[in-house]
């Protein structure tokens, strides 16, 4: 009798082996992904308002890229926000997920390697992300050439000095207040 190298029936074979996706070594250069050019087209094209691009690599596990950008009104950040994913859609690139996009103050269009934040201005100046993600260097320049205002005095409530000195030396706090009259 021949034995044959076929498996028994029934018997699990084992799955057919694939090689590893190449990660790059830290430290070695690498192209940009194909998302990031187009974002950036896309984001052109819609006349987005002080786009800022962060390379995050370094950072994060979770992307590569990160762009941030402001619209004008809630219909242009949303209007910005579904360019970029039909733009991306066009191209082949399937975005991994839309948030946001129905109140249109702050969207998020996450794409493989690259992240976009399109936001109205006064939530962009709220969350700052700019300062959470710049690199420290340019984070602590950009906060020193923001004007901050000045720390207010803090009020003492009426009163309490005398209430202290009072409890202090001892004395009943309540014998030492002057008694109100009414008029």
């Amino acid at each position: 009798m021949i034995k044959t190298s076929r498996p028994r029936r029934g018997a699990a074979r084992p799955p057919p082996a694939r090689p590893a996706p190449a990660r790059p070594v830290s430290g070695t250069a690498r192209s940009e992904p194909p998302a990031l050019s187009l974002v950036r087209a896309s984001l052109g094209d819609m006349k987005a308002v002080d786009v800022r691009e962060f390379d995050v690599r370094a950072l994060s596990d979770v992307t590569d890229y990160m762009l941030v950008a402001s619209g004008t009104s809630d219909r242009h950040v949303k209007s910005i926000a579904e360019r970029v994913v039909m733009d991306a859609k066009q191209s082949g690139i399937r975005p991994y997920g839309v948030e946001g996009l129905r109140e249109g103050e702050w969207v998020l269009v996450d794409l493989p390697d690259v992240l976009v934040h399109v936001m109205q201005p006064r939530v962009r100046e709220m969350y700052a992300l700019e300062q959470l993600w710049a690199p420290p260097a340019a984070a602590s320049s950009a906060e020193a050439a923001r004007p901050r205002k000045p720390a207010a005095k803090k009020r003492k409530r009426p009163g309490t000095s005398k209430l202290r000195k009072a409890r202090a030396s001892g004395k009943s706090a309540v014998a030492r207040r002057r008694p109100r009259t009414r008029p």
